[in-house]
């Protein structure tokens, strides 16, 4: 405690003043916390002063508080490129990274509990530098860091604002933001080194090495590349649902099953299902294999039933039996991106809504994916197929602008695989008018790209269809082809003296 109030002291993060009387005083606590390393063992306590930014009231004590974070494909796509061009990645911790948000708006805090100045003991603290917990502080601390990257020769990419690209000559460099964490990738280590350095003139920086623990996620690195696995996390998910003895299974669904919102009576614990449910989210992050299920579960938040507890816990047995197993980026001789896209048509049982789902592959790499249910009704199977390809066709848009902002343009148009023919045909030429004619006009953008030369949408026969695995439940031979496909193993061995 001592430790993090001399920090907040040095820091100069507020001032002692007369307690105002039209304005609120929010109060604050001591929280203490358990840092663990990537094993899962005891790295060291923390503790930490934070705000109870419930108090705050927007437009009195806090005006915009969104932040944006790095997304999950971003991160995937720059290590991908960093191990296809053999380039170093290390990350970075930025000490008490809150502190440094400048704050604008005017903030009165109680005097920390145990550090009441004894001078002044009803003084209040006016606060200059952000704290954590309130509303405001990932965005003060976003604003900070990023004017500060851009005033260094950084360019804020438009696709995502948490990834900043230094473009110049021969030399590049990508670094992404998650709220503290950075990961950074350089064409060099002579360039890696020197941005190190001018962000450690700034901010109190912590270099952590080459990349190995990053969002609760692992990374590892082999020979042919990196392996990313949440094993710990995986873990943690199944003695928290008191599972760590079950017998696993092969597969996350059962092909007999069909959930509904009316089906059993309602679970005993809904918030036990809401936590469990919401951790899963998070696993697909390098489990992709897994994104059905978890899409299935999430559906019944709500209001979750016994048979939806027990679909999850068969989640569960499945990650018993497959808990290291992670997601594979190696280097790859393309750099073509192809999709694989997939509707099961009037899946659910409730509102005969269909559910698409897609991969997107860089090279020999999967970026992104999806499992969702549709919007709308579908009249046809040929109709649902349509939607679903075109969200796989504006993920890869979206992708495409990404990779031209990482200086890396695609010279040759994006493939959309489809095991539908009535979908593919409707991509291209305007057939079947009288089936079609409903359809909201948005969803026509696919015959645009396709036009303009961006996307070509081509059949696929259903045996090579890898997108089954995020829309319906598959057989075990079947499934775990699909998956192993999607590049989702066990770690590779490790021979001796490998690290």
């Amino acid at each position: 405690m001592q430790t993090e109030f001399s920090a907040l002291q040095e820091n100069d993060t507020w001032e002692l003043v007369p307690r105002p009387s039209d304005r609120p005083v929010t109060r604050c606590m001591w929280i203490f916390r358990h840092k663990f390393k990537s094993d899962g063992s005891l790295e060291r306590y923390k503790a930490r002063l934070v705000v109870n930014g419930n108090s705050q009231t927007v437009g009195i004590d806090c005006e915009d508080t969104f932040s944006p974070v790095v997304k999950p494909a971003t991160i995937r796509i720059v290590l991908s490129v960093a191990v296809c061009r053999s380039w170093p990645i290390h990350q970075l911790d930025v000490k008490n990274a809150f502190l440094h948000g400048d704050l604008k708006e005017t903030v009165f805090m109680h005097q920390p509990p145990g550090f009441v100045d004894k001078r002044f003991p009803n003084f209040v603290c006016r606060l200059k530098k952000s704290l954590y917990g309130l509303k405001q502080a990932p965005r003060a601390w976003y604003t900070r860091f990023a004017t500060h990257i851009l005033s260094q020769g950084f360019r804020s990419s438009v696709c995502d604002n948490s990834l900043f690209v230094y473009y110049r000559g021969s030399q590049t460099a990508y670094l992404l933001l998650y709220v503290d964490d950075i990961v950074l990738t350089a064409s060099s280590d002579e360039l890696l080194q020197d941005i190190i350095r001018m962000l450690s003139r700034e901010f109190a920086m912590t270099d952590l090495g080459p990349l190995h623990h990053f969002l609760g996620v692992k990374v590892t690195r082999t020979s042919g590349g990196l392996f990313l696995d949440q094993a710990q996390y995986t873990k943690d998910i199944i003695s928290r649902a008191s599972m760590s003895s079950c017998k696993p299974c092969t597969t996350p669904v059962d092909l007999s099953t069909k959930l509904s919102a009316s089906d059993g009576s309602l679970f005993h614990d809904p918030t036990l299902y809401r936590s469990l449910a919401g951790a899963l989210q998070y696993l697909t992050f390098t489990r992709p294999d897994i994104s059905y299920a978890v899409q299935q579960v999430c559906l019944f938040m709500h209001a979750p039933r016994d048979p939806h507890f027990a679909f999850l816990k068969r989640i569960l047995r499945y990650l018993q039996g497959t808990v290291d197993y992670g997601i594979r980026i190696g280097k790859s001789n393309t750099h073509s991106l192809v999709a694989y896209s997939d509707a099961d048509w009037g899946g659910c049982p409730d509102s005969r809504r269909s559910t698409s789902g897609y991969c997107v592959f860089l090279g020999d790499n999967l970026i992104s994916w999806s499992s969702k249910r549709q919007p709308t009704i579908s009249r046809s199977s040929a109709e649902a197929e349509y939607r679903g390809v075109a969200n796989a066709v504006a993920e890869a848009t979206w992708l495409r602008n990404l990779l031209l902002e990482l200086h890396l343009p695609l010279r040759k148009a994006s493939v959309i695989y489809c095991d539908n023919v009535s979908a593919v045909y409707m991509s291209d030429n305007p057939v079947q008018h009288q089936r079609t004619k409903h359809i909201e006009i948005d969803i026509h953008f696919v015959r645009e790209k396709v036009r303009v030369g961006h996307i070509r949408v081509l059949h696929v026969p259903s045996a090579l269809q890898f997108a089954d695995i995020f829309t319906k439940g598959l057989a075990r031979q079947l499934f775990q082809s699909f998956r192993s496909s999607l590049s989702v193993c066990p770690p590779p061995a490790q021979t001796a003296g490998e690290s």
